[in-house]
């Protein structure tokens, strides 16, 4: 093999490396919703305990909310940590097909299609968590100012 063959296949790699490196920012995004969540629960959990008893429904509201928040945001972070690993086999199954010349192209396919598959759905989930978000906004906010009543 020449240096040129060998700089043809690093090209091959570079594309789903990009990949890697956008999904790597989606993930620090919602490891970042994930911890507001998780703060943001435990002082709600903290303001219950001394909370009247007309504050108490409000706070479990939520309360509940945030816990679906969190369980759609650990699926997305899951999902964006399958792309991840499905591109990472992805630029081997590449470097290492072009090297040795094997035949892989439909595993090479599968992979591509089952990465981009685990980015979309990991991208549902974040939309999801966005729109629960508003969701607990609403709850804080007097009757008459809520998002949804604006129709």
């Amino acid at each position: 093999m020449e240096l040129t063959d060998l700089v043809r296949i690093l090209q091959l790699a570079v594309g789903p490396t990009i990949l890697v490196s956008g999904v790597g920012m989606v993930m620090l995004s919602m490891t970042n919703r994930f911890s507001r969540l998780i703060d943001r629960s435990r002082l709600l959990t903290h303001e219950l305990h001394g909370a009247p008893e007309a504050d108490r429904e409000k706070i479990l509201a939520q309360l509940r909310i945030l816990a679906r928040r969190a369980r759609i945001v650990r699926t997305g972070i899951a999902l964006a940590a399958m792309a991840a690993l499905l591109a990472a086999f992805l630029i081997i199954g590449l470097f290492l097909g072009a090297l040795l010349q094997l035949s892989i192209t439909a595993i090479l396919i599968i992979l591509f299609t089952l990465c981009l598959l685990s980015l979309i759905a990991s991208l549902v989930n974040f939309i999801r968590d966005v729109n629960l978000s508003l969701e607990a906004l609403w709850l804080e906010m007097p009757p008459g100012m809520r998002g949804r009543d604006r129709g």
